[in-house]
């Protein structure tokens, strides 16, 4: 019996590209930078503490206390949470507030969610 691959109906263009098609490098290198930034503890917590605070907004000033880390410590994190699209940071007088972007979540969402997507077996 022959294995037969799986026939993608004409809603493949709303499924996640890991099931419409390869990533290709470009999309790979970019993905991975996100997905490396939300891999470690520290800054996961960081972006759910920041997503979850009142009016999806925190003061860093509101981070620091959350964690057993020094201040620059918490700033590296932070930075490459910035430097990987998931945060922005505006300085408001001596302090930095931070929020969520929510267009680079759902791009993760996207990619691992094969939402809208039917496959069947011919």
């Amino acid at each position: 019996m022959s294995k037969q691959l799986p026939i993608v109906d004409a809603g493949a263009e709303r499924c996640s590209p890991l099931v419409r098609e390869p990533l290709s490098e470009t999309q790979a290198v970019d993905l991975a930078k996100v997905f490396k930034a939300v891999g470690d503890p520290v800054r996961l917590r960081l972006l759910s503490l920041i997503a979850s605070h009142d009016g999806g907004e925190a003061c860093v000033c509101d981070l620091t206390g959350a964690f057993d880390l020094t201040g620059p410590t918490i700033s590296h994190h932070l930075k490459v949470l910035r430097e990987s699209g998931l945060i922005t940071g505006e300085r408001r007088g001596t302090w930095i507030y931070y929020r969520v972007q929510p267009e680079t979540l759902a791009r993760l969402s996207a990619v691992l969610t094969p939402a809208d997507c039917s496959v069947v077996t011919a």
